[in-house]
């Protein structure tokens, strides 16, 4: 059976399905009569009509997918689903190039957040529900979706969904089955919108900017329909709301799926990295709010203590949302922020980085490695929750932050090669690559990535799309090994 059809079969498949979701934004267009309506016609039907052809040029190739294909999959989908994205956007807007498009709808299908488009207050309806609406998919991970409907697609998934899925220890099961767990993760997920949906319009959002902005929230992706952001608003109450869906949406998505199976709340409140996602956050906006305070960029301690706090929340969790030009903070305070969402979220939630549980990981081996410098002979396993962690998973969590920080290298060096400044550099590649949004200096959260020539546009993009697949996922391509045998 030859793999490379068999997966092709399944991108196919993918695209049709993809294809039915266009019908989003493009119900939007026709209720408001805004001018991108063709524009998503177009889209669906080249998307759908790529889709019908690879399906009906590969369908002999369907069977189980084996430990390769989950990876050359995954990736496929996430280079190849963008471009069709990009479509309706590149038709829409005029003027934007191919580069540009592509870039916009990576950012919101890897629920990143940056964006080089100005003037969003005046985009059509529907093209910014789309943006928005790409967040929400790609946030748990339109593979996962595909694996709640896997009998739709004639597949298996086990491999698919291990390899999609976030965090060090992805190899443990909610439930027997594959499918029943991504469709109890979707599940979850649909609850949270709805509510976060009809929190926003309470708070006074209008019911098109309350759908966009739950999209972007419960996918801790960060896009937005203005170009002020929450500033748009100026409302200590959308702001909240904000702020508790950003928080919940931070936690693993498996938690509630299993303290909703449990009917209990101790998995949240007794899970190691929940508890350790909270007192970062806690911890941080006590620390930020008083040397804001402190400083004078604020007289009032409340005043600092509100936009600290929504600040925190919104960047530690790798949303992006910008209320105030945090920027132009003393640098203390904008450089934690972004230390922040390299790993404050956890594993199994929405948001990028390097996750809390790899933190803890790491911490507790660099303790143990401590003892191990004074008693050379003990015997001291990882341990965290009770739980003894494998020897593997360490391994991999150390060649992860190897290949994290070689990587972060890398990138920035080829930004600052292009001319970018090195503020720029740097903070554009954290923020891509942790797939928070903004960074600083030129793509700081008063601008956007417009200032970015096509070359540093696509190591950004290339940035967004390693990040969002855990680096080695992706990388693992490029390696020898895996084309062998």
């Amino acid at each position: 059976m030859n793999s490379p059809l068999a997966v092709t079969a399944l991108v196919g498949r993918m695209l049709v399905l993809f294809s039915l979701l266009m019908a989003v934004p493009l119900a939007f267009s026709l209720v408001a009569h805004d001018p991108a309506e063709d524009a998503f016609l177009i889209s669906i039907g080249v998307t759908f009509a790529a889709g019908v052809a690879l399906t009906l040029a590969t369908r002999r190739f369907r069977r189980e997918l084996q430990l390769r294909d989950g990876f050359v999959l995954v990736t496929l989908i996430w280079l190849v689903l963008p471009a069709f994205a990009a479509l309706p956007l590149w038709l829409a807007i005029p003027g934007l190039s191919v580069t540009d498009a592509y870039f916009e709808a990576m950012s919101g299908f890897s629920a990143t957040g940056a964006t080089l488009l100005k003037g969003l207050d005046e985009l059509p309806l529907s093209v910014n529900v789309w943006r928005c609406f790409l967040q929400l998919v790609g946030g748990l991970g339109i593979i996962v979706l595909a694996v709640a409907i896997l009998p739709l697609l004639g597949v298996g998934g086990a491999q698919l969904f291990k390899t999609e899925m976030t965090g060090p220890m992805k190899d443990a099961r909610l439930t027997p089955r594959i499918a029943e767990t991504a469709r109890g993760l979707w599940t979850v997920y649909f609850v949270g919108c709805v509510a976060c949906f009809f929190a926003y319009h309470w708070a006074g959002m209008s019911w098109s900017d309350a759908f966009m902005h739950m999209c972007s929230t419960m996918s801790l992706a960060g896009f937005s329909s203005h170009d002020a952001s929450f500033g748009y608003w100026d409302s200590p109450v959308i702001e909240a709301v904000a702020v508790v869906f950003m928080l919940l949406a931070g936690i693993s998505v498996a938690l509630y799926f299993v303290a909703w199976r449990q009917r209990s709340l101790r998995p949240l409140w007794r899970n190691v990295e929940a508890q350790a996602f909270a007192f970062v956050m806690a911890g941080s906006v006590l620390v930020i709010s008083l040397y804001l305070w402190l400083t004078g960029t604020y007289v009032d301690y409340p005043v600092a203590l509100r936009h600290t706090v929504f600040h925190v929340v919104s960047v530690g969790t790798t949303t992006g949302y910008a209320s105030q030009d945090y920027a132009q903070w003393p640098q203390f305070a904008p450089l934690l922020l972004l230390l922040l969402g390299c790993f404050a979220t956890c594993a199994g939630s929405t948001g990028g980085g390097i996750k809390m549980m790899r933190m803890l990981l790491l911490l507790k081996q660099a303790q143990h490695e401590l003892v191990r410098i004074v008693h050379p002979a003990v015997v001291n396993p990882v341990v965290i929750a009770g739980q003894v962690i494998p020897q593997r998973v360490m391994q991999n969590i150390i060649a992860f932050m190897m290949v994290y920080g070689a990587m972060l290298v890398v990138l920035t060096m080829l930004m600052v090669f292009s001319g970018a400044d090195v503020v720029t550099a740097f903070t554009a590649v954290v923020a891509c690559l942790n797939n928070i949004g903004p960074g600083l200096g030129t793509v700081g959260p008063a601008l956007n990535y417009a200032s970015l020539n096509d070359f540093q546009t696509w190591v950004c993009t290339f940035a967004m799309v390693l990040g969002r697949l855990e680096l080695l996922s992706l990388l693992v391509l490029f390696t020898p090994q895996f084309w062998r045998g």
